[in-house]
């Protein structure tokens, strides 16, 4: 008499990667959405993560589930899945749970409490700096009503391009010359003419660039945030992956107030999103001609010690050199410029940030 061959784990998963997750369009295994498996003889159990955890939607993927385990396992199989929802926020989700920048390792939003600090000219520096560390790297030009990454990146008269993604028509991203793709207002308003949006208008522009851009597989991407706080904040929130945020800040006193103010909110128990550090911009002025001097003009150390207070990262403290504001205007920015106390600055910078992101996904292990 033949002896019943025992089910095994694999065979479970085989036959699970055959069922799709509707919303996700992923399958089971892909997705990683089945965990817990246990066999015991012909039952096997486990734990399913859905997107839609809705009755329907639960009874159509159960059902799913039990024909391909019969059909590949055995026919005498007894499932049992206990069904639990998905987190509805993106940053809890690993990347290939999310429906959008499913294949985007890391989703970092750039923030400043005020404006004026240099935020976007520290953003492109760092996309540059992780593209010449050998990293893929996109980045979002949220900063609605003044977009500027289309001349810092000398890409001001491009446009997004549009690519067919399994039936459905998506964005292309603009790639720079200097290998980061990216999305902005910018491309779509007259350079002209102020972009004059009431709120509902913003967000809605801003949920486009995550929901309808073809970003492709990406290790890092740089989310450009407008000054302060407000929707365009609580948007992101809700609708990027967001592994992280830098907040910008130069070390004066009346920048540092806001910078707080910036660092607190992603540290609201509702965002909940961890802050990488911060970056004091403008730090000491180094002059062209005399580059072994610094003058400290708006103070020193402000924003060090604001991270030493607040019990996170300095990432970096970059320099105010004549030369930084002439690349951004130039459209390439000033990491790529060779041995310079400004390139150097900028890939401590990037340095930094690939290091404290290594450290968060250790500290997860």
């Amino acid at each position: 008499m033949s002896q019943k061959k025992m089910i095994t784990e694999e065979q479970v998963k085989e036959g699970l990667s055959y069922v799709v997750e509707p919303d996700l369009k992923k399958n089971l295994i892909e997705a990683n959405l089945v965990s817990d498996i246990k066999i015991d003889g012909n039952n096997v159990a486990f734990v399913l993560r859905v997107n839609n955890p809705a009755m329907h939607n639960r009874k159509r993927i159960v059902d799913a589930c039990e024909h391909y385990l019969k059909q590949h396992v055995s026919e005498d199989v007894e499932p049992h899945i206990d069904v639990k929802p998905l987190s509805e926020k993106p940053n809890d989700r690993e990347p290939e749970q999310r429906k959008h920048m499913s294949k985007v390792k890391h989703v970092v939003a750039v923030a400043s409490g005020k404006g004026g600090v240099g935020k976007s000219t520290v953003t492109a520096n760092l996309a540059a700096g992780l593209v010449k560390k050998g990293y893929k790297v996109g980045l979002i030009d949220a900063d609605i009503y003044g977009p500027s990454m289309p001349m810092m990146f000398d890409v001001v008269h491009e446009k997004p391009g549009v690519v067919d993604v399994d039936g459905r028509r998506m964005m292309a991203p603009v790639e720079s010359p200097w290998g980061v793709k990216m999305i902005s207002i910018g491309f779509f308003a007259d350079p002209e003419q102020a972009v004059v949006w009431r709120g509902p208008m913003a967000t809605k522009a801003l949920q486009q660039m995550f929901q309808d851009v073809h970003w492709g597989d990406l290790d890092y991407m740089l989310i450009d945030l407008p000054p302060g706080t407000g929707d365009v904040h609580l948007t992101l929130v809700n609708e990027a992956p967001l592994t992280g945020a830098i907040v910008v800040s130069t070390p004066q006193a009346v920048a540092l107030s806001d910078a707080k103010k910036g660092v607190s909110m992603f540290q609201l128990e509702n965002i909940n999103v961890p802050v990488l550090g911060i970056v004091e911009n403008m730090s000491y002025f180094v002059p062209e001609d005399a580059p072994e001097k610094r003058y400290n003009i708006f103070g020193k150390d402000g924003a060090k010690n604001l991270a030493e207070d607040l019990n996170v990262n300095l990432l970096g403290q970059i320099p105010l050199v004549q030369s930084i504001r002439e690349a951004s205007d130039a459209g390439r920015p000033a990491v790529l410029q060779g041995d310079t106390i400004q390139a150097r600055e900028f890939m401590k910078l990037a340095e930094e940030v690939e290091k404290t992101l290594q450290e968060k996904k250790m500290s997860k292990v």
